[in-house]
């Protein structure tokens, strides 16, 4: 999870001063290192989460629930179900 450190209590003085002459008291996002970075959902449940979800979407649709029932039941477009079902035919 991405959180905030003040600026003043991380970096030297020195590039402090040399930042603010750029971005005087405004946010500044700082990208982690390539070899640093993460994928969406690595950290949290939210990927396993969404599997799960689109893999009972295509059980239900094979189990001859109509598409715009799905839509309806998971808050979800029909073009977004059927993205879904493409990607597990697909995959």
């Amino acid at each position: 999870m991405m959180g905030y450190r003040k600026a003043k209590d991380v970096l030297p003085r020195h590039l402090l001063r040399a930042i603010q002459d750029y971005i005087d008291g405004e946010v500044l996002y700082i990208p982690r290192k390539t070899g640093n970075r993460r994928q969406w959902g690595e950290t949290t449940q939210s990927r396993q989460r969404l599997l799960a979800r689109n893999r009972e979407i295509v059980a239900r649709r094979r189990a001859g629930c109509s598409v715009a029932a799905l839509a309806e039941q998971y808050c979800l477009s029909a073009k977004a179900v059927y993205k879904i079902l493409a990607a597990v035919d697909d995959g």
